[in-house]
């Protein structure tokens, strides 16, 4: 195992092994590409890095002009098994010979009904299970929260603050915050009740989680009848939101009382699952059973593919028809999929995110102990650091925007998260070797320490 050393006084002082700039950033083919990009891409999209990637493979991406970043982005967790992982890659290409489309609910093929074995396997809960498969995160949320409400008779939908669960109109209806992601788009889904999240650092029950529970339910009480009550949905860890895990206690005491109270609860792991968090899924770090869960990013191994995933009885109340979609677990998505799933059992991504997580823990301790950094939190590889304000727990976005603007130039690809901007989020390739994170995190920390001075 790679152990940490001292941080480097600069981020210049880290040695370009995985990482190679060899022009500014942007460069002149990225400076050519973005005319183009702005007169034709809408400025709705936003721009996170100014470059253009050309190709990617493991845990490094090239841009159109030859510099080579580490990938602590991961597409946003996607990329878990390794950008183009070789294995992905020859499913993909085998499966387009073969099939590219047919739409399941015209004529159905294999892979859709392997994937959904393969869920019924890897999921919480011994109970029977189906599932549907879909191409977004925000369409598996939208069709988890439909199937409740077609099985309950009820319409209610108790959602989380801080929470984050897409961009279509009732997933942007359920996500905590405005700008960008709801600035100018109302009028939004009615029936959406929104209760605080335990959030240890923050909140007066700190790692009283049944205590942060019993606060949350009463005032769902308060907001509507528990007999109107369709769905409880929540993060096991909240992505956008800042990388929050809850006080042990408090998702099971919201599940226990769900389940008191006839309400289907969802667990949202579409940041979360496929091994993230060191185990296949971070609702077993809280020994809940959900009765839906669902899942994107990780599960395509690259390629476009969601899935809503519960209890056969609860999957079943549907009307024949009611749930699907011309694109809905595309053949070459399943057959991406199904590599990707390999990938992660051949190679025990769990433990491998576990060692990850360890070792980043390791490596961020030094800027942990910053008072400018209120909290290093996380499980596994889901790795958020919260900024702050000197001698307070004031959120400091400045900071993390400033480290935002100098990654891309010392070779990182990194992304912010949390309520206020001010938390770092590490979503690396869970088969990133021990080399390039520790690369990779003793030039973050660097930066951050330039940018605190």
């Amino acid at each position: 195992m790679t152990t940490a050393t001292t941080t480097p006084t600069t981020a210049a002082d880290v040695p370009q092994v995985a990482r190679k700039i060899t022009t500014a950033i942007p460069g002149p083919r990225a400076l050519e590409i973005q005319k183009d990009y702005d007169r034709y891409v809408t400025a709705g999209v936003g721009q996170h890095e100014p470059i253009f990637a050309d190709s990617a493979s493991g845990a490094t991406i090239t841009d159109v002009d030859g510099n080579r970043f580490i990938d602590l982005a991961a597409g946003i967790a996607v990329a878990s098994v390794g950008n183009t992982a070789p294995e992905v890659t020859t499913a993909i290409q085998d499966q387009a010979t073969k099939l590219l489309h047919t739409c399941f609910a015209t004529t159905p093929y294999a892979g859709y009904v392997e994937v959904c074995k393969k869920l019924a396997e890897l999921t919480p809960g011994s109970f029977p299970k189906k599932s549907i498969l879909l191409n977004s995160g925000a369409e598996a949320v939208e069709n988890a929260v439909k199937i409740a409400r077609r099985y309950s008779g009820k319409s209610a939908v108790i959602v989380m603050e801080n929470a984050f669960h897409g961009r279509t109109n009732l997933t942007m209806s359920m996500t905590t915050k405005a700008s960008p992601y709801k600035a100018g788009f109302g009028g939004f889904a009615p029936d959406i009740y929104r209760v605080p999240f335990s959030y240890p650092l923050r909140d007066a029950f700190g790692a009283d989680g049944a205590a942060a529970a019993r606060a949350a339910i009463d005032k769902i009480r308060l907001l509507v009848d528990p007999g109107d009550v369709a769905a409880i949905i929540a993060e096991p860890v909240q992505g956008e939101g800042g990388f929050i895990v809850p006080a042990t206690g408090f998702l099971e005491g919201l599940l226990t009382w769900a389940h008191e109270n006839g309400i289907v609860y969802i667990s949202d792991e579409i940041q979360s699952g496929f091994c993230r968090t060191g185990e296949w899924f971070a609702s077993t770090h809280f020994a809940i059973v959900p009765d839906m869960i669902t899942t994107a990013k990780a599960i395509g191994g690259g390629m476009p593919l969601s899935a809503v995933t519960g209890r056969a009885e609860i999957m079943d109340s549907v009307q024949r028809g009611g749930i699907g979609g011309t694109y809905s677990g595309n053949p070459v998505s399943c057959a991406a999929a199904l590599a990707a799933i390999g990938i992660m059992e051949r190679e025990d991504l769990p433990a491998r995110a576990a060692h990850v997580g360890a070792l980043a823990d390791e490596l961020l301790a030094p800027l942990a102990a910053s008072s400018r950094v209120a909290e290093v939190r996380g499980l596994g590889a889901m790795i958020g650091i919260e900024f702050v304000k000197p001698g307070s727990l004031e959120p400091d976005g400045d900071i993390v925007r400033r480290i935002l603007a100098r990654a891309p130039q010392e070779g990182l690809i990194i992304l912010s998260c949390g309520i206020y901007g001010n938390v770092i989020r590490l979503l690396p390739p869970l088969t990133i070797s021990n080399e390039e994170l520790t690369e990779a995190v003793r030039t973050l920390s660097a930066i951050a320490f330039e940018e605190m001075a």
